[in-house]
């Protein structure tokens, strides 16, 4: 998997990333030598608008506050520990630790996503001679691989229940008054089920506030019935081959996708469906290369109740 490196300048990563052998691309402006908080926030933000699919940071719980205040738990983030106190658990164990991680991702292995806690240093609590951490927020972290250990040791997913949870976990998430897009299959019908919906199982449907809106509609009418709404796309993987966008769902148009938008496709499939890919991509033929490329990278798949892994979409 090719990797690009998207920095901030000199002491921010710059030099760094060209310690290490790579030409990164360098972002921003930076006052060099007198760096500090805000310049963290405002790099994590740009970062992140770039379209990073990881950002890594290196710091410590001081850091991990100002990445939490700029990005939240919008964007896979993780922290390279090289802080003085370092209470939050948003970090590798060690620096070679989040090496590891980042590697796995690199090679397209599954790598859970998890929330992890922002924590630092209460000073209230210090000042009075008492050390304890204070909970700052949550962000979106790659943890430690741990599901070929499982089947390792000989656990199986049990089909149903997983879709039940994967359903479970879409329906709580769900957001009032925006448009759902319903993709075909039997992850998403899960969904429709959990939301007591007739659903169209090799069709497009179209859901909003617990209520089906449209059935089985057509490119067109897709178009039209999301014009100027806040739309999420709820897809699943053809399994065996990987395919999200371009078979069994032609009516997901270029046009509708990019109404969409990456950041808006919320994408189903169980851990046992991702291992039977042997490591190969995901893969979307919308139709549109330049909409394909857009389109790749690392993306977020929910494969159980409140537990996600991150796997690659080939830039084909």
């Amino acid at each position: 998997m090719p990797v690009q490196i998207l920095t901030w300048p000199a002491e921010m990563g710059a030099d760094v990333a060209r310690e290490a052998g790579f030409e990164p691309v360098v972002l921003g402006a930076i006052d060099s030598g007198h760096t500090g908080p805000d310049d963290t926030e405002r790099a994590a933000i740009e970062l992140e608008k770039a379209g990073v699919d990881l950002l890594l940071f290196a710091g410590g719980d001081g850091t991990a506050r100002n990445i939490c205040n700029a990005v939240s738990d919008r964007l896979p983030v993780l922290g390279i520990p090289a802080g003085v106190k370092i209470h939050s658990g948003v970090y590798g164990v060690t620096p070679r630790a989040a090496g590891e991680i980042v590697a796995m991702l690199v090679r397209g292995e599954l790598v859970t996503l998890g929330d992890e806690e922002v924590r630092d240093i209460d000073e209230e609590a210090f000042r009075q001679g008492r050390v304890r951490a204070k909970y700052y927020g949550e962000l979106l972290v790659p943890q430690e691989h741990r599901y070929l250990q499982h089947v390792k040791n000989g656990a199986r997913e049990a089909e149903e229940l997983v879709l039940a949870d994967i359903a479970a976990d879409v329906v709580e998430t769900m957001a009032p008054g925006v448009c759902y897009v319903m993709g075909s299959g039997t992850t998403v019908q899960a969904v429709m089920d959990e939301l007591g919906l007739p659903n169209t199982l090799l069709g497009v449907d179209l859901v909003q506030d617990g209520q089906l809106v449209a059935a089985d509609c057509t490119a067109a009418q897709l178009l039209d019935l999301t014009e100027g709404r806040d739309c999420r796309l709820v897809v699943t993987l053809i399994g065996g081959q990987g395919h999200i966008i371009g078979r069994g769902n032609q009516q997901l148009s270029p046009a509708l996708l990019r109404r969409i938008g990456r950041e808006n496709i919320q994408l189903l499939a169980t851990k046992t469906k991702l291992k039977a890919l042997e490591g190969r991509p995901l893969i979307v033929d919308s139709g549109d290369p330049q909409l394909d490329r857009e389109l790749a990278g690392l993306i977020r798949v929910t494969t159980g109740y409140h537990d996600a892994v991150l796997y690659r979409v080939a830039d084909l």
